[in-house]
């Protein structure tokens, strides 16, 4: 049976805008195709309480089957999974999703998102799309609907065509792309905000600038402190649900390691001050992702 270790703080908490919560510090799993429900056994029995997944990510069976046997009761999870980009037609979104719930091994998930708005694709009609995952939050098979990878503008077409308020939007973010105008939009109109990639695909780990501030941090909290450390705990700062993500049991550990420090607003403003803006992205930008 998967238990928290005793050294593991409590994961702090958002509020979601159906009352519920979500664990602001979950585990990552994309592109881990390989010994899938080893890392994810590992990452229960440090504490991890939040999956992320995708059906785009092909693991979905194996992180069920690593939640189904570990011991952990289904109310202590929250299961992320997410629509693939072929499947947004409506009644392929819905055979799609009811696969995911068999996949996973449940009869909800904690939050359901798009995962891309394919605006060429489709006819750039997400907005049909969105009205199916209504259908899985009305019926309680999602207890929260989202988005992934929506810019403003599109956004703003959901709020103007559709009943219920994306609940999640998760998109790139990380010190070299704030993404900062997608943050304020999500604010507004009390979108919670996850940052895929907290560490730019491992580039944070190794920045230069990054390690000065983790120096610091070190002095302060009188332990070791790593760039990556850095990276995770101001983008908790920030606001951000962050899943980072890796398949060693130490880097899982240390990537929890996050709640006995804490950045003063200088060091805060220093890590912002990285910001590249477009030039900082690392993956495809909204307006032109059209792949299947």
């Amino acid at each position: 049976m998967a238990t928290a270790s005793a050294d593991i703080p409590q994961i702090p908490t958002l509020s979601l805008a159906t009352g519920a919560t979500i664990p602001q510090l979950g585990f990552g799993t994309y592109k881990i195709t390989e010994h899938v429900v080893e890392a994810v056994s590992n990452a229960l029995a440090l504490g991890y309480r939040h999956l992320d997944t995708a059906q785009m990510y092909h693991n979905e069976a194996e992180v069920g089957q690593a939640w189904a046997q570990s011991g952990v009761a289904r109310e202590e999870l929250f299961i992320t999974t997410k629509l693939d980009n072929p499947n947004h037609e409506p009644d392929v979104a819905r055979a799609a999703f009811t696969q995911s719930l068999k996949d996973l091994r449940t009869d909800y998930v904690d939050l359901f998102l798009i995962h891309w708005p394919l605006p060429t694709l489709y006819g750039g009609d997400f907005v049909t799309t969105w009205k199916v995952l209504e259908e899985f939050y009305e019926d309680g098979r999602a207890r929260a609907i989202g988005v992934s990878n929506f810019e403003p503008h599109h956004l703003e077409i959901l709020l103007e065509q559709s009943s219920v308020v994306p609940m999640v939007n998760q998109i790139e973010s990380h010190p070299y792309l704030l993404n900062q105008e997608v943050h304020d939009f999500d604010d507004k109109h009390s979108i919670i905000t996850e940052a895929w990639s907290p560490l730019a695909r491992g580039r944070a780990a190794s920045d230069d600038r990054l390690s000065e501030i983790a120096r610091e941090v070190s002095e302060q909290a009188e332990r070791d402190v790593s760039a990556a450390q850095v990276a995770l705990r101001w983008a908790l700062q920030r606001g951000d649900v962050i899943f980072p993500k890796s398949v060693t049991p130490e880097r899982q550990r240390a990537n929890m390691m996050l709640f006995d420090i804490e950045l003063t607003d200088q060091q805060m403003a220093a890590v912002a001050a990285l910001d590249e803006g477009e030039e900082g992205r690392t993956g495809a930008h909204p307006d032109v992702m059209d792949r299947l």
